[in-house]
């Protein structure tokens, strides 16, 4: 079976961030930076051209579908941030209630801007998402 098309790639994450045409924004892509780096340990990549990456590990379906992800990312979307996590982790629905303004999907989780949410809440759920991802695939 096939792997995940979004790969790591020499893509600079200053360019990205350079690129992001609103100054609000691109502050907000920096703060996510540091608070991801903190979370994971590991520096910002870019998978694809457009998803800031930190660490990776290796997954695999019981479908037998496998392939590699970043352990956590984002991606700055003409309408909200994208940050990209773990889901269903235990104890991520009682963050997400004292979050603030967002909305979520199957892996994402939406934010407009940084100061719609409680940034303490932001993190715990970023060491979270590590930790748990940690737990199921080991250590990234």
């Amino acid at each position: 079976m096939s792997g995940n098309k979004t790969l790591p790639t020499d893509v600079s994450v200053a360019s990205y961030l350079d690129a992001v045409p609103d100054a609000a924004r691109r502050a907000d892509c920096e703060v996510l930076v540091e608070m991801m780096r903190r979370a994971t340990g590991a520096p910002p990549v870019m998978w694809g051209t457009g998803i800031v990456g930190f660490g990776s590990y290796h997954y695999r379906y019981d479908s037998g579908r496998e392939g590699d992800s970043c352990v956590l990312g984002f991606a700055a979307r003409k309408g909200d941030i994208s940050l990209y996590l773990m889901a269903g982790f235990e104890g991520q629905d009682a963050l997400l209630a004292r979050l603030g303004r967002h909305k979520t999907g199957k892996v994402c989780l939406y934010v407009r801007k940084l100061v719609d949410v409680e940034l303490d809440v932001l993190d715990e759920l970023l060491k979270g998402s590590v930790a748990a991802v940690q737990a199921r695939y080991g250590s990234a």
